[in-house]
């Protein structure tokens, strides 16, 4: 479990007119709600958010979120609103937890043994079809990643949710056993042109 802390200030302003105003000001409102406590509205400095949205495990620690006057708040990062254009973040969500909460959380998948795998040699590719997980555990254990072992795949072969091996403590429920990636055969360039070909064919029927 990777841990941070965030530093944060009351503030006594809502509405959009005030979360610009902060913006303007190079801070970026959020709260703080959860936990039988009241919901409380705060800003943070967006250079500072910004080192710590640069850390892949900050989406998924238990943070530490101190807000200046009303001390220390355990929380989970909920939720962040992103602008689409300029991709700097708008708002954020954080939820207070304690660290025995049992919790659901999204968690990275990462691939490990992708380049010595049999299909490897045989010029196959990973076809990932879920970049994340959602997972059930104690709020203190969330995993920073899940690794997903592709080092014995070759072509044709798959990875399931049921086939992963997930940390003590932690399960992923589900109600089908759904696939996580594929090891597929690479493409010729014979094949991509009759696929573009396809593609502008459809395009000019349309």
């Amino acid at each position: 479990m990777s841990s941070f802390k965030v530093e944060s200030t009351l503030r006594e302003e809502t509405g959009r007119g005030a979360a610009r105003r902060l913006r303007r000001e190079d801070k970026i409102p959020a709260i703080v709600y959860g936990g039988n406590q009241p919901e409380l509205s705060i800003s943070l400095e967006r250079f500072s958010l910004r080192k710590l949205l640069n850390e892949e495990t900050f989406f998924t620690a238990l943070l530490t979120v101190n807000i200046e006057g009303k001390g220390d708040h355990t929380a989970l990062l909920r939720d962040v609103q992103w602008d689409p254009i300029t991709d700097e973040p708008l708002h954020l969500d954080f939820h207070r937890v304690n660290a025995s909460d049992i919790v659901h959380a999204d968690v990275p998948l990462h691939t490990v043994g992708t380049d010595t795998c049999p299909g490897a040699a045989l010029g196959g590719t990973i076809a990932v079809i879920r970049h994340v997980l959602t997972v059930r555990c104690r709020a203190d254990i969330i995993p920073e990643f899940i690794a997903v072992d592709c080092s014995q795949l070759t072509v044709g072969d798959n990875i399931h949710v049921e086939d992963l091996r997930l940390p003590e403590g932690v399960e992923a429920p589900h109600d089908v056993n759904f696939t996580i990636l594929n090891f597929v055969a690479q493409r010729t360039a014979e094949e991509e042109e009759t696929t573009v070909a396809a593609g502008a064919t459809e395009e000019a029927a349309e």
